[in-house]
């Protein structure tokens, strides 16, 4: 897909690690100018206080092939929000084609446990960082995709439709989730007079920095991991669900799959692209048939 997206402008939020670095590197792959937003910066990090900063992922976005701009960005503050939408504004003559809403800054608030025993603070401030966020950042941001009247709006989640039907380990957690794949859906009855498509997107199970980190291994040695945890067999690369929202952005009819829940898997068996490595992991059928199904012997080869 290299040089589809020549000349298109991109914005990724929550760029600074994981999916959003992952997309955000496609899409420059891809030949996109990509402004990236996080609160990682080479001065100082977020409360998550990981390595990972909002002006390498920028570097890998140009050294792909596009052009990367770091924007320094809380979701939380409209002021913000509103000063990257000037800088996108007065830099892109206001041009803005696609918008990946995948702020999140949930890790370190959510217990895994019943709500009554979950602290409250905690619980609140993960709803207000992982949904919150994504609403200034469309009531901000849409009015350039509306003003041109075309454009991608990409709500990033986790899990589609078929995990949104069961219970997800934690209130909070799940809550945000859900109402952030329901943004997808109801976007497309705002945007799609509009000329704007809208979706929800989720990869599988996402070999992140911090994923990697947590099981011991690199990119380069992952299957190690399996011993760990079975299902990480099923994991994908943040480049997978990056290569799946280019495909989306260069589909010229990308409308047909306005207001749906999508995952990383579903669209690889439609536009035929494939993780890093060649394969094609399909986590979500997979855990709807391993996990949640009665294929408990399922053979996760068959999945990839």
């Amino acid at each position: 897909m290299n040089g589809s997206l020549e000349g298109k402008v991109a914005l990724v939020t929550g760029a600074t690690r994981g999916a959003g670095r992952g997309m955000a590197v496609e899409l420059g792959a891809a030949g996109a100018t990509v402004y990236v937003t996080g609160r990682s910066t080479r001065e100082s990090r977020s409360p998550v206080n990981r390595p990972e900063t909002i002006e390498e992922t920028a570097e890998l976005v140009t050294q792909a092939g596009g052009r990367g701009i770091p924007v320094r960005c809380d979701h939380m503050d409209p002021a913000a929000v509103r000063a990257l939408a000037r800088k996108i504004t007065d830099e892109q003559s206001g041009r803005l084609d696609v918008l990946v809403d995948d702020t999140w800054g949930g890790d370190g608030w959510i217990e895994w446990k019943p709500i009554w025993e979950h602290d409250l603070d905690n619980g609140l401030r993960a709803v207000r960082n992982g949904l919150e966020t994504h609403l200034i950042t469309l009531h901000t941001l849409l009015p350039l995709l509306v003003e041109r009247g075309r454009g991608l709006v990409v709500e990033i989640t986790d899990g589609d439709d078929i995990f949104n039907a069961r219970y997800r380990g934690s209130m909070f957690f799940d809550l945000v989730k859900v109402a952030i794949t329901r943004l997808g859906k109801v976007l497309s009855e705002e945007l799609t007079p509009h000329g704007i498509t809208s979706v929800s997107l989720t990869p599988g199970f996402l070999r992140s920095e911090a994923m990697l980190e947590g099981f011991g291994v690199t990119e380069g040695n992952w299957r190690d991991g399996i011993v760990k945890d079975k299902w990480f067999a099923i994991s994908e690369t943040p480049r997978y669900i990056g290569r799946a929202v280019v495909a989306l952005a260069a589909d010229a009819d990308v409308a047909r799959w306005s207001g749906q829940a999508l995952s990383t898997g579903v669209l690889a068996t439609h536009y035929g692209f494939t993780d890093i490595d060649g394969s094609r992991p399909q986590a979500s059928r997979f855990f709807a048939d391993a996990h949640f199904g009665d294929r408990k012997d399922a053979d996760v080869d068959d999945y990839r």
